[in-house]
């Protein structure tokens, strides 16, 4: 091995550090729910087509009772990384495990509502609160 191919290693490793440094604990906590989501084969949310049937993966952002129609509803924003989504439960007042910063992977059919994408009713998986 070179001088030249351990000078440029360094290098490197430099800037991988400045860089980590410089990002903010946002950047870093999106880049790790992207690879998160990656490796458990979700859709990312930012990639989501209307009316698909899609499975996303990330963390409960906030949670809160919003009635619909009458209808109470619990509302909770998940976030990916890449964008979020609201996930709505109809009929009901709160949910054991769904509170911010749960992670959860949700399966459903995407839609709109109030121009942002919404996921009514889904199957979901809380994830283990050891995994984060």
């Amino acid at each position: 091995m070179s001088g030249d191919d351990r000078g440029d290693r360094q290098q490197g490793r430099l800037r991988r550090m400045f860089s980590r440094l410089s990002t903010s604990s946002e950047e870093l906590h999106a880049e790790e729910l992207r690879q998160d989501a990656e490796s458990i084969g979700s859709t990312p949310i930012a990639a989501c087509a209307d009316r698909s049937q899609v499975t996303v993966a990330g963390t409960l952002r906030a949670v809160t009772l919003r009635p619909r129609a009458g209808v109470p509803a619990l509302e909770a924003e998940l976030f990916d990384g890449t964008d979020s989504l609201d996930v709505v439960w109809l009929g009901r007042r709160s949910i054991v495990g769904i509170e911010p910063g749960r992670k959860l992977i949700a399966h459903g059919r995407i839609s709109h509502a109030r121009g942002r994408r919404v996921l009514f009713n889904p199957r979901y998986e809380l994830r283990p609160v050891g995994s984060e």
